[in-house]
């Protein structure tokens, strides 16, 4: 096993020269036919050599699920991590796989060794991982959300169907009974036409709403935090910053929607075909500093919000479609007694304590809700669920849950096209994510400032600020991903990359 770790390295290859050379020696790999191979041998054809970048966290779910597949047709060939310490265990648990800690490196060098990769690292080298991947023609699994821009989102729709790779969004949800069971019910018009949908979460569970540090913080000897960076502008290092609470700050993260909206949204994205939404509008926590001085922490994304996207359906009806994170929930519904915990009844998963989010489907003849990614649906009144039998029609994926890692492995075996996967990002994960950073962008323009002059009735004329971003309806251009009616938002459609991490493009 080598431990690549060239200080020179980043330096020296550019990702369009890594690109180039690494798609040359990919060439060089071919299928090796059965027969020369030996008996019990299992031939490249027929197992799926993965590399992953992201060891830690979710990362450790997604590398165990694949290499735990009932069917014993994944490997993992190659790790990399920027993090010794997040990278020590996998390492120890597979310790035939190569290592790396630059994933440019890994790409470059090892291209012709493996068919896929799976990502799972912060948000904000989501894409330029997964792009690079792609145009090696690597097979994709990346996690939710896609990527940490709509741009990204949106360029990453467009590489899977021009480089031709399977690829699949890690919303294992997608792959539930629970979700199947409600298109039954859907289809055989239990809950009549639905007319809006609410979403909730009870993310973030870490920090937000806060300052940036001033104080810079030690760099631990085990993090390569130039690397750790990669598309994100320049900045000090902070303590516990990594490796989870990231997430909180825009310049890495996407909160609480980039956190567990495309689990959360997924279902009626999915179960009601909706595309890109027209309208937005919603509102965010305000944090004070002092008294009537509210604080300026822009790094930081806000502690709650409260969100309503508006879709016109295929049939032509409006749907609206709430979200709502940081202790809001939505109305309590008529049907449930009064002592009953409405996250416990409409949203947790039953007896496991796992309240993360949850959905509520209102009909014009019913009401549905489920757990997060569509798991375990509830016909309101609670009642109903004694009586319900819908056919099943749809066929189950094997292992449930699980099966999502299992389903991308088995398409990837049998090739683009050949196979159908349940989150792939043509056709439901690019623009399930586009709009739910769409919500971001909204919370970004909402704390928007704007420097003026007023007169005051005690003090003359003062130095204050406008905030033209809030308590508007934001108008959405999906095609061509614009905000027509207030332009300073659509500067967080795209963000600037870096100094030496180029433009993301195909």
């Amino acid at each position: 096993m080598e431990n690549n770790n060239e200080t020179s390295f980043n330096k020296k290859l550019s990702r369009k020269s890594f690109i180039k050379n690494s798609a040359l020696a990919a060439t060089s790999f071919y299928i090796v036919p059965r027969h020369v191979l030996g008996k019990g041998y299992v031939p490249p054809s027929d197992k799926l050599y993965i590399a992953a970048v992201g060891c830690g966290g979710e990362a450790e779910s997604d590398i165990t699920h694949f290499a735990t597949s009932p069917h014993k047709n994944a490997e993992i060939a190659f790790l990399c991590d920027v993090d010794d310490r997040q990278a020590a265990p996998r390492r120890k648990q597979y310790p035939k796989a190569g290592f790396y800690k630059d994933w440019r490196e890994m790409f470059h060098k090892e291209s012709k060794n493996f068919d896929a990769v799976t990502v799972a690292i912060p948000d904000h080298n989501h894409a330029i991982v997964g792009l690079s991947a792609m145009q090696l023609n690597k097979h994709l699994y990346l996690q939710k959300p896609l990527t940490h821009d709509i741009y990204e989102a949106r360029i990453l729709t467009q590489a899977a169907a021009k480089y031709k790779v399977v690829t699949q969004m890690g919303d294992q949800g997608a792959s539930c009974e629970g979700i199947r069971t409600m298109r039954e019910w859907f289809e055989a018009g239990v809950i009549g036409d639905i007319e809006k949908v609410y979403n909730w979460t009870n993310r973030p569970v870490w920090p937000q709403g806060i300052p940036w540090p001033k104080q810079a913080a030690v760099i631990p000897k085990e993090l390569d935090w130039d690397l750790w960076l990669g598309t994100a502008q320049t900045t000090n290092y902070i303590d516990n910053l990594v490796p989870f609470n990231w997430r909180g700050w825009w310049r890495f993260g996407t909160g609480a929607l980039g956190d567990m909206a495309c689990h959360i949204i997924g279902p009626a994205f999915k179960l009601l075909e909706l595309g890109y939404p027209t309208e937005i509008t919603g509102s965010a926590t305000t944090v004070y500093s002092g008294i009537f001085k509210e604080a300026d922490f822009a790094e930081s994304i806000p502690p709650s919000s409260s969100l309503r996207y508006k879709f016109t359906m295929k049939n032509g009806k409006e749907l609206l479609l709430y979200w709502m994170d940081g202790g809001i929930v939505p109305d309590r519904p008529d049907e449930l007694d009064p002592d009953v915990n409405m996250n416990e009844a409409l949203a947790d998963i039953p007896q496991e304590n796992d309240f993360e989010g949850g959905s509520l489907f209102i009909g014009t003849k019913g009401k549905v809700s489920c757990g997060w990614g569509g798991s375990h649906p509830r016909l309101l009144p609670l009642s109903l669920n004694k009586e319900i039998n819908i056919p099943k029609k749809y066929p189950r994926i094997e292992g449930d849950m699980d099966g999502h890692w299992w389903q991308w492995v088995d398409a990837c075996i049998a090739g683009y096209g050949n196979m159908e996967v349940d989150s792939p990002f043509e056709g439901y994960a690019g623009p399930l994510t586009e709009t739910v950073l769409m919500g971001n962008l909204l919370l970004r323009s909402f704390n928007l400032r704007q420097q003026i002059k007023r007169k005051d009735s005690v003090y003359g004329e003062v130095t204050d600020f406008i905030t033209p971003g809030r308590y508007i309806t934001y108008k959405w251009d999906g095609e061509n991903m614009r905000i027509t009616n207030f332009e300073a938002a659509n500067q967080f459609v795209k963000r600037e990359y870096r100094k030496g991490w180029g433009e993301l493009k195909l």
